[in-house]
């Protein structure tokens, strides 16, 4: 697992062992949001917050957007869909392992949604793109949500951990999976996890508070970082945000002492 190994230096902290990653693939699903209009800007931003890695498309990369003056590891996004699609849960395989690794991907990225109609299908693309990163040596991110008819509440502990073990057994390198709500609640999906596990960050909040308690709260019951996009890129102050949650992360730090490092 040498070449994994490797690659997944650049996405994991060496010294903590944790990660702070920055997904900016919202573009497909929503459009030129605020915060993702100017890439370029957007991207420089987090990169010096000193974010671990950013998740973005492979036409963003081939544009030149991954950050100027500062490097950081590059997660490429294999999965697609609109907010406009008939069905906007599902999820379809845009690009390859082999086309992310000629970008100069470090890892990719598929998402997948548990009870939509086309899960099966969602499934099956993990499988394969599982299957090619093994052969490849890249780093998987799995994304993974349980939503759909069936799911009354997408955060409840019993689907969130079962989404979480489902991401692990095919296969995934990092599970990304909403927070609970809870300490305790987490805990049982880190322990039911065999992979680090890593929380969204969802909707834009009300308060950076409100992001901070719930990294702090998530880092307690061993998640392995946080995967935020809205509450970092769109931001009054991205870099500032980005360093305050590497500062949690990796050193421990509290939400009073992020708060601060907004207000500095």
């Amino acid at each position: 697992m040498i070449g994994k190994e490797i690659r997944l230096e650049r996405i994991i902290d060496r010294n903590s062992r944790k990660t702070v990653i920055i997904p900016m693939d919202h573009g497909v699903t929503v459009g030129p949001i605020e915060g993702l209009a100017d890439m370029r800007t957007a991207v420089s931003k987090v990169v010096a917050g000193g974010a671990n890695a950013i998740l973005i498309h492979k036409g963003i990369v081939r544009a030149g957007h991954r950050g100027t003056g500062k490097d950081v590891g590059l997660i490429i996004h294999l999965s697609a869909g609109t907010s406009i699609s008939p069905d906007p849960n599902a999820k379809e395989l845009v690009c390859t392992v082999a086309e992310a690794i000629k970008l100069g991907a470090d890892a990719v990225s598929v998402h997948i949604n548990l009870g939509a109609e086309t899960d099966k299908e969602m499934l099956a693309q993990l499988g394969q793109v599982s299957e090619r990163c093994l052969e490849w040596q890249m780093p998987l991110v799995a994304m993974m949500y349980t939503r759909g008819q069936k799911i009354k509440n997408e955060f409840d502990v019993n689907n969130v951990k079962h989404a979480a073990r489902v991401g692990a057994e095919l296969g995934a390198d990092i599970v990304k999976v909403p927070y609970t709500g809870s300490v305790d609640s987490f805990t049982e999906v880190v322990q039911g996890c065999p992979v680090p596990v890593v929380i969204a960050g969802g909707e834009k909040m009300d308060s950076d508070e409100d992001i901070f308690k719930m990294v702090e709260d998530a880092l307690k019951a061993g998640a392995a970082g946080v995967s935020i996009g809205r509450n970092a890129f769109q931001h009054k102050k991205p870099d500032k945000m980005v360093q305050a949650l590497s500062k949690m992360v990796h050193e421990g730090a509290s939400v009073t002492e992020a708060v601060k490092i907004l207000q500095s």
